[in-house]
């Protein structure tokens, strides 16, 4: 199997993993990010497929993942509405079991830029590898939510992934 093919069985992966989570939970904010994260590594997969197929793949900033802003306004709409995801120990742990595939996808990603001589390849990896960090510390940023949701908007990092 080569590198684009191992990538885009991890993304498929991550998707069928998302996908099957927000069929399985009634919180209908919960769901929205869930299927974005979803959406997000069908994009992955589609890029990884054209640069298996010999095609030229290009990231295009357009369709850059806004997943942090959408869970940024997902919470700010929750504190507005005085609302709560559940902080069941079942939803914490599929958020860590999550936290985790985003950040070996990271790091794997980065390795194989760094094993490859095609800019192009080089490029596409390095991209997804900055999504992966988005969706990570996204993920990290619900942890920190479902534990301390009284604290969680004014002690969120949101600026500094905004930037990346």
């Amino acid at each position: 199997m080569n590198i684009f093919e191992f990538a885009m069985q991890m993304e498929t992966d991550g998707r069928n993993y998302y996908l099957d989570q927000a069929e399985k939970t009634d919180h209908p904010m919960l769901k929205k990010i869930l299927l974005e994260m979803a959406d997000d590594e069908l994009k992955h997969y589609n890029l990884f497929e054209k640069l298996r197929d010999g095609h030229v793949a290009e990231y295009e900033e357009t369709k850059k993942t806004t997943i942090v802003a959408s869970v940024k306004n997902i919470f700010q709409t929750m504190k507005d509405e005085g609302t709560e995801f559940s902080s069941d120990k079942n939803v914490v742990n599929i958020w860590t079991q999550a936290c985790e595939v985003e950040k070996k996808a990271e790091k794997y990603y980065r390795e194989k830029a760094d094993e490859t001589d095609d800019d192009n390849a080089k490029n596409i990896l390095n991209r997804i590898a900055d999504e992966e960090h988005l969706h990570w510390m996204t993920i990290d940023n619900v942890i920190s939510y479902l534990n301390k949701p009284d604290q969680f908007l004014e002690n969120a990092e949101w600026g500094n992934l905004e930037n990346l």
